[in-house]
């Protein structure tokens, strides 16, 4: 019980140090963008607030939430976030920005619906497997997962949000793994699907326009590689040290999205390559304490729902930093805690919050 309370002061420390953190970087990031487009330096940051307060209050509930309640619920939380990825096509309901359609708006309020997906499949995976771990090497026994992972996927692809799809196409991935899927089934269905993802890039010009741009920025530094190009010298110029925070050059309006899907660039270049580490190392600490509290749940529906949870946040986190150091193909995501975007920080700050319940109940 010691052990366990231990672990669970620790995680919700590093989890508080990421969302505080991420509010002086989001500062840093986006004061100068800010205040030239809405006159106000501290726009991002206060969003980023609220919506730390309501992941605060998210967490409190969560983590005071018996999780084996969740079982009762998982067809409804299946069908809220299939709901809540329709509802980005309704006109006057959906928002578009960029190009996509990938919000909720209401009351002057942002909701993204695929943020709130994301978990409502892992919990639905991990009440189905916690009850059916014995159908898994059958076919017929994964297809409800497939069922509903891949309509998950088909809508948030229509938004268009293939980095969000790439997310959950990878959770599901982890959430049949664990659920001992066979390893004949497993290549049966990696084949399809990496045919699909090639398809998906090829048959859209923007995103084929990526895949170029990703071999070589330097072909068209102004358009498709502008935002690689920048963010690499954003990087470069940290150096070992850093430039020292809020002394970011590429925050003045050269690096895009600088606060939110390329806010790891502001800080390699802010605290150089030994504060991105630092960070990394916080990050893989979260993740080494969420693997722990998966090994010593209760039963196999604590062990997979923290199992899946913190899949979530490694696979986000590791497509997030792949993409601003140029290892994959230029796609937005959010850096988990960190990234603005108030409903992607109380999403995972509630999901913390189920982590965090799971290890009170856990057998050490």
């Amino acid at each position: 019980m010691q052990k366990s309370k231990s672990r669970n002061i620790m995680l919700i420390s590093l989890v508080l140090f990421l969302c505080l953190f991420g509010m002086v970087m989001i500062y840093s990031a986006s004061s100068y963008s800010s205040s030239v487009l809405f006159s106000d330096s501290m726009h991002f940051v206060k969003k980023q607030f609220l919506g730390f307060l309501l992941g605060l209050a998210m967490l409190i509930f969560t983590a005071n939430f018996d999780y084996h309640r969740y079982y009762k619920f998982r067809w409804y939380l299946v069908g809220i976030s299939i709901l809540l990825l329709l509802l980005v096509f309704v006109p006057g309901v959906g928002v578009s920005a960029n190009g996509a359609r990938r919000w909720i708006g209401f009351a002057g309020i942002n909701l993204q619906s695929s943020e709130v997906a994301k978990f409502g499949f892992v919990i639905f995976s991990a009440c189905y497997l916690s009850k059916n771990y014995t159908e898994t090497k059958k076919f017929k026994g994964i297809l409800p997962i497939l069922c509903v992972g891949g309509v998950m996927c088909l809508l948030i692809i229509l938004e268009p949000n293939m980095s969000v799809t790439m997310c959950v196409g990878l959770v599901m991935v982890v959430m049949l793994f664990i659920g001992g899927i066979s390893a004949r089934h497993f290549v049966l269905l990696a084949i399809p699907a990496i045919l699909i993802a090639i398809g998906l890039i090829v048959i859209e010009p923007y995103r084929f326009a990526r895949l170029i741009a990703f071999i070589n920025p330097w072909a068209n530094p102004k358009e498709e590689g502008y935002q690689l190009i920048q963010s690499l010298y954003s990087l470069g110029a940290g150096g070992l040290f850093g430039v020292g925070l809020f002394n970011s050059r590429q925050k003045y309006l050269f690096l895009p999205f600088a606060e939110s899907d390329f806010i790891f660039s502001i800080i390699g270049e802010e605290l150089g390559l030994i504060g991105a580490i630092l960070v990394i190392g916080v990050y893989i600490t979260i993740i080494a304490l969420g693997i722990l509290i998966s090994l010593n749940a209760r039963d196999r529906l604590g062990t997979y729902m923290s199992c899946g949870i913190i899949s979530v946040i490694a696979i986000q986190l590791l497509i997030n930093i792949a993409v601003v150091t140029g290892s994959i193909p230029p796609t937005g995501i959010p850096m988990p805690f960190v990234s603005a975007g108030g409903t992607s920080l109380s999403v995972f700050m509630g999901a913390i919050g189920v982590v965090l319940n799971i290890s009170k109940q856990s057998k050490v």
